[in-house]
């Protein structure tokens, strides 16, 4: 057995470190959202409390002050089975975790930020290659807590984390309370329940939807190759960088997500998939927006279909022509990019 305590000791100090060096790369409207977030996370306190405003003030303070010494460090390696593993060996880290029932990831996410979590596995599958790995709670985390992610060819989900943002999201509709909503659609199919009922069976359905998202993304990457990965990292934090993100998500969602959705008459995630349809994704794919507004009005998935078999080709020809631009050397390769495809996709 490995010793979780120590364990989770040196990931969430590599936590730390990642949040030093990214945390104030967001605007601040999203740090102190997301800071208040993982305040509720490492107080563990309920979703549906309130939080206490003067505490939670003096927890901010003495985290940034904290951050502020640790802004140089470096992550340190983790120690399991008399051995030290750098903390990016998520296969090595894991064939001593998982026997035990435990989980890790260590990997990029955006702005290329590292992210590191620890928590409880409470599911292993392997499919089409595809090695799938759910956990539950969460013992070490960052500031960046996203409820899924694709390394290699694994994927990792996070239950304790898609529980937390389908709250937010739920908290988001509930400021405005427009029943006219995807997300009004999607808790009217869960009538009858309590919210933390609902948060549970919402969570365990969207598990299923977040597989099929990696998985696409698995899909998209096959079709793309490595070079995608180095044209993302090599764009600097932009409208560009959003949009490049946004043609992957929708390649990837027309390969796997809508396609299983749609056949499985899945009505609770479709209505929670588009009610999570916005910024970038809205912009430059307002054909999938017209397809379930069909839906909703006629009943009728066939144009949805008709919309995410187009896209399989569109998104494709579209990232390939992104790459060739990458492959050129164009430069400024942000603003080329928003100047060429923006505007007309």
């Amino acid at each position: 057995m490995p010793d979780l305590r120590q364990l989770t000791a040196t990931v969430q100090q590599n936590c730390h470190i990642s949040d030093a060096n990214f945390a104030r790369h967001y605007t601040l409207c999203v740090f102190l959202l997301k800071m208040r977030e993982y305040y509720r996370w490492e107080k563990g306190i309920p979703l549906s409390q309130p939080l206490p405003k003067e505490a939670l003030g003096a927890w901010l303070t003495a985290r940034e002050q904290a951050w502020d010494r640790l802004d140089s460090a470096s992550f340190a390696p983790l120690r399991l089975a008399g051995q030290e593993f750098d903390p990016f060996e998520n296969q090595a880290i894991n064939q001593h975790l998982i026997p035990a029932g435990y989980v890790y990831s260590g990997g990029y996410g955006l702005f290329h930020k590292p992210c590191f979590f620890l928590g409880r596995l409470v599911r292993q599958q392997t499919q089409h290659g595809i090695n799938l790995l759910v956990s539950s709670q969460e013992y070490a985390r960052d500031l960046m807590a996203p409820p899924a992610m694709l390394l290699g060819d694994t994927i990792f989900i996070r239950q304790e984390s898609l529980r937390r943002f389908i709250w937010e999201k739920i908290e988001e509709w509930r400021l405005k309370n427009d029943p006219n909503t995807p997300m009004a659609r999607a808790l009217s199919c869960y009538e009858q329940q309590d919210t933390e009922t609902t948060l549970d069976l919402m969570t365990a359905n969207e598990i299923e939807s977040v597989a099929l998202h990696e998985t696409g993304e698995a899909l998209a990457r096959q079709q793309l190759g490595p070079e995608w990965e180095e044209l993302l990292a090599s764009l600097p934090r932009s409208r560009a960088e959003w949009l490049v993100r946004a043609v992957r998500d929708h390649l990837a969602d027309c390969l796997s997500t809508l396609p299983a959705l749609v056949e499985s008459r899945n009505t609770a995630a479709l209505h929670f998939y588009f009610a999570n349809f916005s910024g970038m994704r809205k912009e430059i794919y307002p054909e999938a927006l017209a397809a379930y507004q069909h839906w909703v009005d006629t009943g009728s998935l066939e144009l949805l279909k008709q919309t995410y078999l187009t896209g399989q080709g569109q998104w494709h020809g579209i990232a390939l022509e992104i790459l060739k631009l990458y492959r050129q050397g164009v430069a400024p390769l942000d603003k080329a990019i928003e100047q060429r495809y923006a505007p007309s996709i």
